[in-house]
């Protein structure tokens, strides 16, 4: 018995991203766990982001920081993402 495919979706969210360049994790193991994000983008500050967000997202180099339309903040891989996403600005 063959699976059936499942249905087909295209994006079209409206998202803010920066690419990674770098991270910087801390040292501390405690709650107060957290990295800096260094963006790959010229005139964007590094930023923190907490353990929450690192222990979910599991961020990497070279991937994107992504926020959505909500306020929701996550991670994506570049080859997903730059499939998916166009810049509009």
């Amino acid at each position: 018995m063959e699976a059936k495919e499942l249905p087909k979706y295209q994006s079209h969210k409206k998202v803010w991203a920066l690419k990674i360049k770098k991270i910087d994790f801390s040292d501390d193991v405690s709650n107060d766990f957290h990295a800096i994000i260094t963006p790959e983008e010229e005139g964007y500050e590094p930023f923190v982001v907490n353990h929450e967000y690192i222990h979910k997202h599991k961020p990497q180099e070279g991937g994107y920081y992504v926020v959505y339309e909500d306020g929701y903040r996550s991670w994506s891989p570049s080859e997903a993402f730059e499939e998916g996403y166009s810049k509009i600005n």
